[in-house]
């Protein structure tokens, strides 16, 4: 479907907003798309401090009567930051309408998390998976004085779960909690998508009161797109020229790129525990993807991890 950041985004007044990876790329656009339509304040999380203010005034040059943006400094890779950047956060503010678990890595080498997950799987799943438990007590307030599925949570995956390997959760801690170096960078970026749909689909499950979305954003140009592969382009005549077509003839950039997410977070159209493609294009996903018996499976091993966390 066709969708005009500027004609279908509805007013966002008293809407309070928290984006990760909000200084570039998708998170970055999708912060500047939202900060047309009068939300109360967007929370931009990120790691760095100096690129994320770098970022809010590009977005307030692009957009001058933004709504407030804020930034708070958070690490996914590592727990300890994560429940200081909650703290900051809900010592500001006491609502919260939408979360955008945005920020993400991929074809990362072989390393793991400070607390021990593979580098990949850690980031993309448990740092947001963390980050949205501590945030659940203050979204379901929200939610209890704003209409049903108004308070939502939108989760960035992408086709690549496809790539996850078979049993994908199976071994537990002494899988999941490793580097998983006998497995491809791709494999294990596949394992921490999939890993995305499930917990999306598992909390639409237990919080009906919410609306938990998980979204594929398309082949985009960011600066995750423009990671190992594209240095290892650089230094190739033969890999170079062909990076440099393919990203051109199938790769989006971020404007286009952004509007799935955008979509899932504003729409009413969007469905809770669902995975869309853009622009809401729904049921695609692979066999994984929809197994119940997995998602189950993610879900009791990260409450576990996670309650032992806190």
């Amino acid at each position: 479907m066709k969708f005009d950041f500027d004609k279908d985004i509805p007013d966002l007044s008293g809407k309070v907003i928290f984006v990760t990876g909000g200084n570039v790329g998708l998170g970055k656009e999708t912060i500047c798309q939202l900060a047309k339509h009068k939300p109360a304040h967007i929370y931009l999380a990120a790691r760095s401090a100096a690129r994320a203010n770098e970022a809010i005034k590009e977005i307030q040059e692009r957009v001058p009567n933004a709504a407030p943006i804020t930034f708070i400094e958070c690490d996914l890779t590592s727990f300890a930051s994560i429940k200081a950047a909650t703290a900051t956060f809900q010592s500001q503010a006491s609502e919260l309408h939408i979360l955008i678990n945005n920020a993400g890595i991929m074809a990362c080498p072989a390393d793991v998390t400070q607390e021990g997950y593979e580098i990949q799987f850690g980031t993309n799943h448990m740092g947001h998976a963390m980050l949205t438990k501590l945030l659940l007590p203050t979204l379901l307030k929200t939610a209890e004085k704003a209409p049903k599925g108004d308070v939502r949570i939108v989760s960035l995956s992408s086709l690549g779960e496809a790539y996850a390997s078979n049993d994908p959760y199976a071994g537990g801690d002494a899988h999941l909690k490793s580097d998983m170096a006998s497995l491809s960078t791709w494999v294990r970026y596949g394992n921490s998508k999939l890993a995305n749909v499930h917990h999306s689909r598992a909390l639409a499950q237990r919080h009906p009161q919410l609306r938990c979305v998980a979204v594929h954003p398309g082949p985009v140009r960011t600066e995750l797109s423009r990671g190992p592969l594209a240095t290892y382009a650089a230094f190739s005549l033969i890999v170079g020229p062909l990076y440099w077509l393919a990203s051109r003839l199938a790769f989006v950039d971020v404007s286009e790129g952004a509007k799935n997410q955008v979509w899932a977070a504003t729409s009413p159209d969007a469905q809770s525990g669902h995975f869309y493609y853009p622009v809401a294009v729904d049921d695609k996903g692979s066999a994984q993807a929809k197994d119940e018996k997995l998602c189950e499976q993610l879900w009791a091993w990260t409450e576990k991890e996670l309650e032992a966390h806190m």
